[in-house]
């Protein structure tokens, strides 16, 4: 994924260059990929149980900008997040820990997807805020997976990276199973931050 040309979506027309992608059903084909799905599988059984590989793409991001994906929540029940950067790509500074801020709190069962993936601002005043932005902030580390209800809310934290080609930052994200909405609470489940980070 360092040199790799297959990157041919950008996902912020209005900026781009901020961040292009790719897709396991559009370029993003290899058996490496594959076979870390089999063995996250074979790992995590309590976790993975009866939740098959459902999507599965990357992203790359321009050092020129902070900032990547915004608010949102995937379709899924697992979010594995992996950042596959160079080690010394990361400038660390204070302020920009350039990994990745996974809020406590769900979509509520009776949303769409249109209502918690379009409209950032009514996510924030009706589910973020009355929970005091509760989240687990985990920083980029190279080779760091992430691991979590694909269902709690999440976005890239800011982030600095060196300039240049292989030097952008790269998250490979796989999803696994079926979205749970809604669980364990009124207006948008919340879940604590006790096991949400893996490093592999």
């Amino acid at each position: 994924l360092l040199r790799n040309t297959h990157w041919f979506q950008t996902k912020t027309p209005l900026e781009f260059g901020k961040y292009v992608g790719s897709y396991i059903d559009d370029g993003l084909q290899d058996p490496i990929f594959l076979e870390l799905a089999k063995q996250l599988h074979q790992s995590m059984p309590r976790i993975m149980k009866g939740h098959d590989l459902k999507y599965m793409w990357a992203y790359k991001y321009d050092s020129e900008f902070e900032s990547g994906i915004n608010l949102h929540a995937d379709q899924a029940a697992v979010n594995v997040n992996m950042w596959l950067s160079l080690d010394d790509a990361d400038l660390e500074e204070d302020g920009y820990g350039g990994g990745l801020v996974v809020f406590t709190t769900k979509p509520p069962s009776d949303w769409e997807f249109e209502t918690y993936n379009t409209n950032t601002e009514f996510v924030v005043e009706e589910l973020l805020r009355p929970t005091d932005f509760a989240n687990v902030t985990v920083q980029h580390k190279p080779n760091r997976a992430v691991i979590f209800d694909s269902a709690l809310f999440h976005q890239t934290d800011k982030y600095r990276f060196k300039k240049g080609y292989e030097n952008g930052r790269i998250n490979l994200t796989l999803l696994f199973g079926e979205m749970q909405k809604g669980q364990g609470g009124a207006g948008g489940a919340s879940a604590s931050g006790d096991g949400m980070k893996q490093e592999l």
